[in-house]
């Protein structure tokens, strides 16, 4: 795999952590190795194998050749914390508890806001398993005291910003010390990207998790001097090529050391696109409950595992994450709850159904669609907050914007006008039914010419949500 010239491996090592302390125990064919890489707000058609006339992906594009690609993946929500609580739960927002953003510059709600520890994490239960487990990048569960950061819920080592990278303070954590501030943003992809190297190379020897949250490509948008201004499209388009860059990298180290063949890669986003990326001509963007909102990218490498070149249009989502690794890992998940993820693997290596009769989609604290591998029923009127700002766009201010001293990055940044997804179609209503397989940006009611869709989609998500505080 050809890398980018300008990267040296030697930049950062001075900021590497030592290795795990803990005996190790050899990788092997039911231990195998799970990297899970989490972009921040990547749109649906962002990368050039979905489809972006643009945007410049050959990594990402090659690793999906060489493995799988999920069509029709989403999100359990369209924003940022409630997906990643999902992701290492294996549970709906509804029941991990965690339907808001926590922020430090948001209120005293915001500042306390938590993932609850009574919920088991993805970290917790490899460490137990004897893996070793890092996590690097945006944590986004819980901020203000110590007790709700990583390396308290199962993470053996931590270095990365614990919420968005436009929310002040905006401080690199290692463990739970604060290492820089402010920090130069230009820099996060390529910091994230070693650290990731050097957790690898320091666990080569030993079965691993390593969760890889990319700050990119939220704003604000940010890429370094090798990348900036070089793709041809945009900002954007240059945070997407270092993004690529950086997943180029782990892979290419996963052959170096040998460990590809017992290491199962998965690549996805949080939420759907902010502003100028693409939705891939879904309706709506990130905090919109149209699918612009939740469908994203997902793309699975394990060689000999996964075949080669495999596309799989049933509808999954994050929380299946989870039991996907856990599955293939041996191990246990928590038997004293409900866990909403099935394994994704019969998806990553045939034309499996989903294994989901409907999946559900919030939006804050609220269940607001449901939808299943053809129809989606919005039980409560849709949303595109951001579609509303595009009137106004020529005043609105971005109060987390880049300043210059508390939030360091370019200033070029993407304004509401730069809308990522569609903003026609049916003004929206409760029980709006559209079918996704003919209309996939829901511009058409259909309520009325299926009734009995619209019946059977509603017992399900009264179903489903029948335990919801």
């Amino acid at each position: 795999m050809s890398l980018h010239p300008a990267f040296t491996l030697s930049l950062l090592l001075g900021l590497s952590v030592g290795a795990v302390g803990s005996a190790a125990v050899p990788a092997s064919a039911d231990r195998p190795n799970i990297v899970i890489i989490l972009a921040d707000d990547l749109g649906y058609g962002d990368l050039g194998v979905y489809g972006h006339p643009k945007f410049k992906t050959p990594h990402l594009d090659r690793l999906a050749a060489a493995g799988a690609r999920l069509m029709q993946f989403n999100t359990p929500a369209p924003f940022c914390a409630p997906t990643r609580a999902s992701l290492l739960t294996g549970r709906y927002p509804f029941r991990h508890g965690l339907t808001g953003n926590p922020a430090p510059d948001g209120g005293p709600e915001e500042q306390v806001m938590h993932l609850p520890e009574s919920e088991v994490l993805l970290g917790e239960l490899f460490v137990r398993a004897g893996y070793a487990t890092g996590m690097i990048g945006k944590w986004h569960l819980g901020h203000a005291e110590p007790q709700w950061y990583p390396e308290r819920r199962g993470f053996q080592e931590y270095f990365g910003i614990l919420y968005s990278n436009d929310m002040r303070p905006v401080q690199l954590i290692e463990g739970d010390r604060v290492v820089e501030y402010p920090v130069v943003q230009a820099n996060l992809t390529k910091r994230y990207t070693q650290r990731a190297l050097d957790f690898i190379e320091r666990n080569r020897a030993r079965p691993f998790l390593l969760y890889l949250a990319h700050a990119m490509p939220h704003k604000p948008i940010a890429a370094s001097e090798e990348f900036y201004k070089k793709s041809g499209a945009g900002l954007y388009g240059d945070a997407i090529a270092e993004l690529d860059w950086g997943v180029g990298h782990v892979v290419a180290k996963l052959d170096e050391l040998g460990l590809a063949e017992n290491t199962l890669l998965v690549f996805t986003s949080d939420n759907g696109p902010s502003v100028g990326g693409s939705t891939g001509g879904l309706r709506g963007a990130k905090a919109s409950s149209y699918e612009g909102g939740y469908r994203v990218p997902c793309i699975a490498h394990w060689p000999g595992r996964i075949p080669a070149g495999h596309v799989n249009h049933s509808p999954a989502t994050v929380p299946d994450l989870f039991t996907t690794a856990l599955r293939v890992a041996n191990i246990a998940p928590p038997a004293d709850r409900v866990i909403d993820g099935r394994d994704l693997m019969p998806l990553f290596t045939s034309s499996a159904p989903s294994a989901h009769d409907v999946i559900l989609e919030h939006l804050a604290d609220e269940v607001v669609a449901v939808r299943d591998a053809r129809w989606k029923l919005h039980v409560l009127p849709a949303r595109d907050n951001r579609a509303r700002q595009i009137a106004s766009s020529d005043s609105w201010v971005d109060w987390r914007a880049p300043d210059g001293v508390t939030i360091l990055a370019p200033y070029e940044q993407y304004r509401p006008v730069h809308h990522p997804g569609l903003v026609t179609g049916a003004p929206p209503a409760p029980m709006q039914l559209f079918d996704l397989q003919t209309d996939p940006g829901e511009q058409r009611d259909v309520t009325a010419a299926h009734p009995e869709v619209v019946t059977r989609l509603r017992q399900e998500y009264d179903r489903l949500v029948k335990d919801q505080p």
